[in-house]
């Protein structure tokens, strides 16, 4: 027997589906190169997104130490990174956790994940939707002083994407990169300019642990929404089936997102602490401390830092839905969920029945429960229940890796990386 399973079997449970395995046409391999997924990756993610409407929180409960709330976090999905790169050196798949958990522990198992890690990713994507939306209403009434409702904003980002997507993984994915680099250097061209500016007053403080406020009752507050932050980082793994050597390229994307994502949340921490010249309680009071510390040097920096709000949100849009979406696709193409999900674009080889599913049911979750709410407040609430969804998949997942290495390649059994790592996983997000 090889020493690893097929990557890309479109029945890779033990030889057991759930419903017909149709025979489709494949996704487009080997259209991605690292730096493709990589990038999805930290698209997926998006930083100033993520950090615009979280750091407040952290702040609040972990004070000026709050920064290392995030160092903890930073490892904590390094852990999570470590499972998911062994599973996918192993056996790549589209289906990401619905396969490594699936053939770990059989059909059972596998229907549960799809069903879970389904909902979880479109509901957390519909926090995405609704922002999308809400945040531009936000930036054309603050500069050009009329309204547009987000509702109807939020349905035309929808339908741009949903076409975008379709046109091809390679084109899609360029264009969530170009949103993430736009991003990446807004946040960081504030960050630079806001320690420059209060140079006078630099210090190591948000490292010093005497810092977090409540000791470990605060820094237990703060870890959550820390890890939060990262959410995305799963990205690359779904992306399998269409990465050139998905066995190398997949873990390496995943640890190199991990990393620079950590060092950039780093930076724009300590500079918003730093801008607010130490004081927390001001700037866990601001709705969004970055932006308010981008108004303190410049209105021209604020502008700037709200056009990355909307090209992180963009980005993540893209970027999640592209992973996320594939596998409901290969659930369906396994058996798994109805065979009509499983439809491909014939001459671009897209799965746009599982991309026009995924968006039906975030945008309605969006219009059903958040027509009448602030799109800011909902965004925390959609996201934060969904997010817990996709955490329980985490944890099942750290403790299906042991598992499948001791039962399908005892050879290749690492303690340290198969056993010790994913049990630090567990107790990091249980």
């Amino acid at each position: 027997m090889d020493k690893q399973e097929n990557p890309l079997s479109s029945a890779p449970i033990e030889g057991k589906t759930f419903g017909p395995v149709i025979e489709v046409p494949r996704l487009e391999r080997g259209a991605l190169k690292l730096v493709d997924i990589a990038t999805s990756t930290m698209a997926n993610i998006a930083p100033a997104m993520s950090f615009y409407f979280s750091f407040a929180l952290i702040a609040a409960v972990a004070g000026v130490g709050s920064p290392l709330t995030i160092v903890m976090a930073i490892v904590a999905i390094a852990l999570l990174g470590n499972t998911l790169g062994e599973f996918s050196r192993s056996i790549p798949s589209t289906g990401s956790f619905i396969t490594f958990i699936g053939k770990t522990f059989g059909p059972v198992m596998a229907v549960t994940t799809t069903i879970v890690v389904s909902i979880g990713y479109i509901i957390a994507m519909s926090s995405v939707i609704d922002i999308s939306g809400g945040w531009t209403q936000i930036i054309i009434q603050k500069y050009f002083g009329f309204n547009i409702p987000w509702q109807l904003l939020t349905l035309v980002f929808v339908v741009i994407v949903f076409f975008l997507l379709v046109r091809g993984v390679h084109l899609s994915t360029q264009w969530a990169g170009y949103f993430f680099l736009l991003e990446m250097i807004v946040l960081v061209l504030v960050s630079v300019v806001a320690l420059v500016a209060n140079a006078g007053h630099l210090s190591l403080a948000p490292f010093n642990p005497a810092n977090i406020s409540g000791g470990l009752a605060g820094f237990g507050l703060g870890f959550p929404v820390a890890v939060y932050m990262f959410i995305g980082w799963e990205n690359s793994a779904a992306l399998a089936e269409e990465t050139d050597d998905p066995r190398r390229n997949v873990p390496k994307a995943i640890y190199a997102s991990i990393l620079l994502m950590g060092l950039s949340y780093l930076l724009f921490a300590y500079s918003t602490i730093v801008a607010f010249n130490y004081n927390v309680n001001a700037l866990s009071q601001a709705q969004v401390p970055f932006i308010t510390a981008a108004e303190k040097i410049s209105g021209v920096l604020a502008l700037f830092a709200y056009i990355a709000g909307f090209t992180s949100t963009m980005s993540a849009m893209i970027a999640g839905s592209n992973s996320q979406a594939r596998l409901i696709f290969n659930a369906a193409r396994e058996g798994l969920l109805p065979s009509a999900l499983a439809k491909l674009d014939p001459r671009r080889h897209t799965p746009w029945a599982s991309f026009l599913v995924f968006f039906g049911i975030g945008l309605a979750i969006v219009y059903i429960f958040g027509w009448t709410v602030e799109p800011v407040t909902f965004f925390g609430e959609i996201a934060t229940l969904g997010t817990i969804l996709v955490a329980v998949t985490y944890l099942v997942s750290n403790i299906a890796l042991p598992v499948y290495y001791r039962r399908h390649h005892p050879d290749q059994f690492s303690w340290l990386r198969h056993l010790i790592l994913p049990i630090l996983g567990v107790l990091a997000i249980g």
